[in-house]
């Protein structure tokens, strides 16, 4: 396995596990457990569990920029585009039914523990807030947009953690469709966050 490749594996681990862990629970040998390589090997690419902590973060916004590239190419109007933000929750139920969200729990969990990583974590809501804005704006709604994205995130973030809670899929199900209904509103330029 080459140098890039290790490191990508040891960031791909790191990530599932600060995912199911949490960060402040997943220590150096749990990574190089699900890696399979020796502590030698793992500090030649990280020296500090913050070192990889950024890494993921870093990876995770590379990743969620691409999904939004991705629903902007596929999506025909602001309003599709929109729903694949909301049907993410149905796309990923089970994860979320086990671990809640994978941004939800991570910038929760740095917040808690003051770290200086938060900043960077908030970066990810940032991204679906400004993206989620923009498609409001090309709905129409200018003048609301942000309040709109914002309103659609905390949705999103309280199903994802009641969800959890409740290990409660058919609730993921019903919000869903919730929120559906609430964007053919908006559409209709009826709807206002709340």
């Amino acid at each position: 396995m080459g140098n890039k490749k290790t490191r990508d594996h040891i960031i791909e681990a790191a990530d599932r596990l600060f995912y199911r862990q949490g960060y402040e629970h997943t220590s150096f040998s749990d990574i190089a457990d699900v890696v399979r390589i020796s502590r030698g090997n793992f500090y030649y690419h990280f020296k500090t569990k913050d070192e990889i902590l950024g890494a993921v973060i870093e990876a995770r916004l590379a990743n969620t920029q691409r999904m939004l590239d991705r629903w902007e190419a596929e999506g025909k109007t602001p309003a599709d585009r929109i729903r694949s933000f909301i049907h993410i929750l149905i796309a990923n139920r089970a994860d979320i039914k086990r671990y809640g969200c994978p941004v939800g729990t991570l910038c929760g969990e740095l917040a808690k523990l003051g770290h200086a990583s938060q900043g960077e974590a908030n970066k990810l809501f940032t991204l679906f807030r400004v993206w989620l804005s923009r498609q409001f704006v090309l709905l129409g709604r200018e003048a609301d947009a942000d309040a709109l994205a914002m309103h659609l995130l905390a949705r999103s973030q309280g199903v994802a953690t009641l969800a959890s809670a409740f290990h409660d899929e058919t609730f993921i199900k019903q919000e869903v469709r919730q929120m559906d209904d609430w964007l053919e509103l908006c559409t209709e330029g009826t709807a206002l966050a709340e």
